[in-house]
């Protein structure tokens, strides 16, 4: 069974090695920030989304397509997440 530490270090470490560098800096600072604050239902939403293909995941975090209604509220928290964080002088 995978403890409580293993399980973040390996989803933190699933964030910061997407297929793409710009999930890799969306998900990456997500996860250092956010992961050991969650809960255990929005911890099990966070590994199953990142079993998508950055193909989908990117456009769902810009806005620019439809995510499926189980990971909209997650995805919505991200891109707000990562537009304050690129939008920080």
């Amino acid at each position: 069974m995978e403890t409580a530490e293993a399980r973040l270090k390996r989803i933190t470490m699933r964030s910061w090695r997407r297929g793409t560098k710009e999930m890799d800096m969306v998900l990456g600072p997500f996860a250092d920030a956010r992961l050991a604050g969650m809960d255990e239902a929005t911890l099990v939403t966070y590994d199953a989304l990142l079993d998508e293909n950055d193909q989908d995941l990117l456009p769902w975090v810009l806005g620019q397509a439809e995510p499926p209604a189980s990971l909209a509220s997650l995805l919505a928290e991200i891109s707000t997440f990562a537009k304050a964080r690129l939008t920080r002088n």
